[in-house]
């Protein structure tokens, strides 16, 4: 299982999320964490920002990810869908 680390970035975003976004956040990090090819996180690689990923939350979330040396995924952003990957 990976470690996830968060970034400021990643925090900072979090906090201003509304709280029921927040805990389907919590959710797809424990996931995330349990299996990053968990089928319902449907992640995949962000086209022209390489070694960067996204992982779903819910329908309109989306959060991204770096994948770091030992096992470590580095969380970048969470945010609406399109917000989210304009600036993984």
């Amino acid at each position: 299982m990976p470690k996830i680390t968060l970034s400021l970035r990643f925090i900072k975003a979090y906090a201003r999320l509304p709280v029921d976004i927040r805990s389907k956040v919590d959710k797809a990090l424990r996931l995330l964490a349990e299996n990053p090819r968990h089928p319902s996180l449907q992640t995949k690689p962000i086209q022209g920002a390489t070694g960067i990923y996204e992982a779903r939350v819910d329908q309109s979330y989306r959060m991204t990810y770096e994948r770091l040396s030992g096992d470590v995924l580095q969380m970048r952003v969470v945010a609406h869908h399109d917000e989210a990957l304009k600036n993984p």
